[in-house]
């Protein structure tokens, strides 16, 4: 199972170092991601590495998650009454609907919440540090999380409120 990292560095130069280590150390480009104030430039840094500011993409999978399941619930319920002569394809559509709406509700909602980690590390960030955020497992993470802490990055414990699959 992957677990999520946080590391902060001091300077954009030494998270570009640190990010280079751990791509070395063998975690992917989709599981990499920096975090910081609105001022500090991050041209060099590819678009999908830096973290959205906002709790959309964690709000939009748990309301598809609780959304579909809420949606199975009520298709398996209306199956088994009688009389509104509901099948299993209709139990299918009512899933997908109730994950469709989950999805989109959370989503608005979390448009509008922070994300997590800035929430958490807001100090950090308004004193102009720079985060990584690393996502991995095992050996993988072992060998990035020396990498950090050889380009100077200092690990920072976080408790990832949507767990990592």
């Amino acid at each position: 199972m992957k677990v999520r990292r946080v590391y902060s560095t001091p300077s954009l130069s030494v998270a570009e170092t640190a990010v280079r280590g751990v791509r070395e150390a063998g975690i992917a480009d989709a599981d990499i991601s920096l975090v910081a104030r609105g001022d500090i430039e991050l041209d060099t840094v590819p678009e999908h590495q830096k973290e959205a500011p906002t709790d959309f993409k964690h709000a939009a999978v748990r309301g598809a998650g609780i959304g579909g399941a809420t949606g199975l619930l009520a298709g398996l319920v209306a199956v088994a009454v009688p009389p509104l002569g509901l099948t299993l394809a209709g139990v299918a559509l009512t899933t997908l609907g109730g994950a469709a709406v989950g999805t989109w509700a959370s989503s608005l909602v979390g448009a509008s919440l922070p994300d997590p980690i800035r929430q958490k590390f807001e100090s950090e960030i308004e004193a102009g540090r720079v985060l990584v955020v690393i996502d991995g497992e095992g050996d993988t993470l072992t060998r990035a999380e020396t990498a950090l802490r050889e380009a100077g990055a200092t690990y920072l414990p976080y408790e990832d409120p949507a767990a990592l699959s």
